[in-house]
């Protein structure tokens, strides 16, 4: 597979499982609706890289370049990311007295619903987290739960609805 069908197709999945259209994704890229269109079809020939990482960075992707082998820490142990879920509740807890856990808000996210206590964590995260941060947990919810992406991105749409936040993701 191409490249760029690959990215295509990447882009394409990511979209329909947050459930937003072409003409979404393009007014939060800042590229055009014919653009997305040639992208996910596979049509487009050439898309610089600022393009690139602008409309990835909307989704939650990333291009990565890394090595051909795994990195380590300095004792030879390999690197091990944080969970996506611990990150959330890390940064969702920053300012607050009460701590959310990352297994509360893998219940949130997984079910729609939030004890009203862990309100403000869920709107600190819907509203000011990065995408690729929520992309990285709607991932881990879909693999530790077995939940559909896009039934997850649904609870998140519905959960910032609720809650009233203003970003452009939600509406």
């Amino acid at each position: 597979m191409t490249t760029l069908r690959e990215l295509g197709n990447s882009v394409r999945q990511r979209r329909t499982d947050m459930g937003l259209t072409q003409v979404t994704l393009a007014q939060l890229s800042g590229l055009s609706r014919a653009t997305i269109s040639q992208i996910e079809n596979g049509g487009i020939r050439d898309l610089s890289l600022t393009r690139t990482a602008r409309l990835l960075g909307t989704v939650g992707l990333k291009v990565q370049v890394s090595p051909a082998r795994d990195r380590h820490a300095p004792g030879g142990q390999p690197l091990t990311p944080k969970s996506a879920l611990a990150l959330a509740a890390q940064t969702a807890s920053v300012s607050l007295r009460q701590k959310i856990t990352a297994d509360q808000v893998h219940a949130a996210f997984r079910t729609g619903t939030v004890e009203p206590d862990f309100l403000p964590h869920v709107y600190g995260l819907l509203d000011e987290a990065p995408v690729s941060l929520l992309a990285r947990v709607v991932e881990e919810v879909h693999t530790q739960a077995g939940a559909p992406r896009s039934a997850v991105w649904h609870n998140m749409r519905q959960l910032a609805r609720r809650l009233q936040c203003g970003r452009a993701l939600w509406q």
